[in-house]
């Protein structure tokens, strides 16, 4: 037995007529009506029952038929794979990102990736960066965008750009008042509300407080950037908001005010991570430098010292 057998069994399966499943399989018929009888003898079972109206299949060939299928298609699955891998701007490639960065990147992201590698299947996986950090030393994903530091010798990087903060304060409160840029030392006078644990925009934005003296809003605790925004709306405190998640096609809130910072404004950096090891290695710096342009003036790009 083999594939090509297999291939012959399931074309015949689907016609049920000897001319025409030969002519789909490119053969022709007696080679086929050949090779079927040859592997009918090989199993010691009859895959088909032949009669005057046609064939049909017996039960012990609808058995044997199903799994036949799956080894063909797992086949053609094979070859695919290798053909991706030639071809790796025809591959599919699943990225992992973090909850406050895949929602304001992606709308830059999509259409310039699209523009450049117009085959290229991308899946998207939203996690927080732990989890995408796991997911892409077991094989789960291909790549991650994080924000640094991310320590893992296991793993490539490429540097895409470092993304200011700004500041989010009440609308009609004395900060909004203000026709000045922030400074970090006004959190320490401020209530500041943060994303509960696990998020690395928390650690982001406590490294910030720290260096301030500012002090946690206690009791709560925002699952969302978009929780952060409407409790700073309503004049519970302030936070810090990467400039993506503030800026065009995110609409704007009224009762938000949005207040830049003075330089050197706080920031994070964002880079490309994928194993070392990674069979799209020689592709994935590719798709970083388009990913790095993608933004555009909202963010500063960092180049590779």
């Amino acid at each position: 037995m083999n594939l090509r057998d297999l291939e012959y069994l399931t074309a015949l399966a689907e016609h049920l007529h000897f001319g025409r499943a030969a002519e789909a399989s490119h053969v022709s018929q007696p080679t086929l009506s050949t090779q079927i009888k040859k592997l009918e003898r090989e199993l010691g079972i009859e895959l088909f029952e032949r009669h005057n109206k046609g064939i049909t299949l017996t039960a012990a060939g609808a058995r044997i038929l199903e799994r036949a299928q799956r080894v063909v298609l797992e086949t053609e699955a094979i070859v695919q794979i290798a053909r991706q891998m030639q071809d790796p701007e025809a591959a599919t490639l699943r990225i992992g990102m973090f909850p406050t960065l895949g929602p304001y990147l992606l709308p830059h992201m999509m259409p310039k990736v699209r523009g450049a590698f117009p085959h290229l299947e991308l899946l998207l996986v939203e996690e927080k960066t732990e989890e995408i950090v796991a997911r892409l030393a077991n094989g789960q994903l291909d790549a991650g965008l994080l924000a640094l530091p991310i320590d893992r010798e296991d793993l490539d990087c490429h540097l895409l750009f470092s993304e200011d903060f700004v500041l989010a304060a009440p609308a009609n409160g004395e900060l909004a008042a203000r026709s000045e840029l922030a400074t970090t030392a006004v959190l320490a006078q401020e209530s500041v509300l943060l994303l509960e644990d696990g998020h690395c925009l928390r650690d982001q934005a406590l490294a910030v407080c720290a260096l301030e003296g500012a002090n946690e809003r206690t009791g709560f605790r925002a699952t969302s950037l978009e929780t952060l925004r409407q409790m700073v709306a309503s004049g519970v405190g302030v936070t810090l908001l990467p400039r993506m998640a503030v800026e065009r096609p995110v609409p704007p809130n009224p009762d938000l005010a949005l207040i830049p910072f003075q330089d050197p404004a706080p920031h994070r950096t964002i880079a490309m991570f994928w194993r070392k090891t990674s069979a799209y290695r020689h592709f994935l710096p590719e798709l970083a430098t388009v990913i790095q342009s993608a933004p555009g003036d909202l963010v500063t790009t960092v180049r590779e010292s």
